[in-house]
């Protein structure tokens, strides 16, 4: 959807208030604000690459808490508030 802010030069008027007319325009039509709400646009990520990933947590979990049980890794304290 494209926006065209467009402002042509009155009689006497200086370029500086055109600048500033034509920024006004832009403002008003939002294109500023749009544009920068898509610029950290994240797609959402389809059902099968979710489950994709959740099963590859949850084998990575099950195959740390069986190398911690081993004793062949060191199980690290939980991170969060202390009570």
């Amino acid at each position: 959807m494209a926006t065209n802010a467009e402002v042509s030069k009155n009689d006497g008027e200086s370029t500086i208030n055109l600048i500033r007319r034509f920024s006004k325009r832009v403002q008003g039509a939002g294109v500023i604000n749009r544009i920068r709400g898509n610029r950290y646009y994240l797609r959402s990520k389809s059902k099968l690459v979710q489950r994709k990933g959740a099963l590859k947590r949850i084998g990575r979990r099950e195959e740390v808490t069986e190398l911690i049980k081993l004793g062949k890794m060191v199980e690290t304290p939980k991170r969060g508030r202390r009570r």
